[in-house]
């Protein structure tokens, strides 16, 4: 069974309408997620948690689609 891991993360953007981060070292890391219907859950609780605030955000990565494992990895992966 293939794992589908998802990261949840946010903080303060820049500019609303934008993606760019404020501070990167100030980013929340909510958790990693065994599935995206938890990570859906935490997501959803962030999100509310700070409503109030129109420059944060929070985001659901697909961790599972940075890495297609069967593709043969560049030599910099690869390293001991």
């Amino acid at each position: 069974m293939t794992q589908r891991l998802h990261l949840v993360f946010g903080g303060e953007l820049v500019d609303p309408t934008k993606n760019a981060f404020k501070n990167v070292d100030d980013i929340h890391i909510v958790g990693i997620f065994p599935n995206y219907a938890s990570a859906y859950d935490a997501w959803k609780s962030e999100a509310h948690r700070t409503v109030d605030n129109a420059h944060t955000r929070y985001y659901i990565a697909h961790l599972h689609r940075l890495r297609d494992e069967e593709t043969s990895a560049s030599p910099t992966e690869e390293l001991e």
